[in-house]
């Protein structure tokens, strides 16, 4: 593979950079050009061009032959009190992040009507996001399995491709209610694997529900940013949007102090259980 000026690849400015990882199919692949393509833009080597080709429609990101993708109904329930349930687990996860990668640089490429600090942010959460699939998939190795060995859903990428017209849409129903559900879960699910002693994988879900706050904050501030240019109030948006979208993913127990410091304020603290009620 030819190394360019902007990192691992050949791109030299970002929203190429970003169309490249989208379309690179093998996951470790993905990951390391995304690493080495955030590094280049934070050390101002790979620039935003503005005469770059306006984004392309949304498509199917690259992805492996594997894992093959059913209906999340046809996945099976797994336990944790076995290694292969904790693989399966942990496999899940690998999944949401490889996904989050895509999810994070197709919001840079497609949404380009704003500040500097909106690519800022959305390429840092790809890199994040591709060093969470990293460890995922090194911890699923230690435990003698591999990212493709688990079946799988599409159900992020799915909302991507819904959303793919609006930015605000984007904002709300990806940030604020896929990953941000992400907090709400996480604890509770270290405290089981607690429970069964696997602290190698308690180790992993500690560092990516530290770092998915920041995620969900991007999200927020600019959907609010979004808001306040539309002049929209920003909590009948969130909820409407919600609604409209016929997402499940709004339901308790919620981690209010993770929601937060994500960018959640009281009035949509307090107004989130009558949202999962529907």
């Amino acid at each position: 593979m030819a190394v360019g000026a902007g990192g691992q690849g050949g791109a030299r400015e970002l929203y190429a950079a970003a169309a490249e990882c989208l379309a690179t199919a093998d996951p470790q692949e993905k990951c390391a050009k995304t690493r080495a393509y955030a590094a280049a833009f934070f050390e101002g080597r790979l620039p935003i061009d503005p005469e770059a080709p306006p984004p392309a429609p949304i498509r199917f990101p690259g992805r492996p032959e594997r894992p093959r993708l059913v209906h999340p109904k046809h996945l099976p329930k797994r336990g944790l009190g076995s290694l292969a349930g904790r693989a399966a687990f942990l496999h899940a996860i690998a999944h949401i992040e490889l996904n989050a990668v895509d999810l994070a640089w197709d919001a840079v490429y497609r949404f380009r009507d704003f500040p500097p600090g909106f690519a800022e942010d959305f390429v840092r959460t790809a890199d994040d996001e591709a060093r969470h699939f990293q460890l995922l998939a090194a911890r699923l190795g230690e435990l003698g399995h591999a990212y493709g060995d688990f079946d799988a859903h599409n159900g992020l990428w799915e909302m991507a491709e819904k959303t793919a017209h609006s930015a605000l849409a984007r904002m709300a129903l990806v940030p604020r209610v896929l990953e941000a559900r992400g907090l709400d879960v996480t604890p509770g699910l270290i405290e089981r694997l607690r429970d069964v002693g696997d602290e190698g994988s308690i180790a992993v879900l500690e560092v990516i529900l530290r770092e998915e706050v920041a995620h969900v904050a991007a999200g927020s501030r600019w959907f609010r940013w979004l808001c306040e240019r539309e002049g929209l109030k920003p909590w009948p948006t969130f909820a409407g949007l919600v609604r409209a979208y016929g997402s499940q993913a709004v339901r308790g127990p919620f981690n209010l102090e993770a929601r937060r410091a994500a960018g959640f304020d009281e009035e949509e603290i307090a107004a989130l259980p009558g949202l999962a009620e529907g």
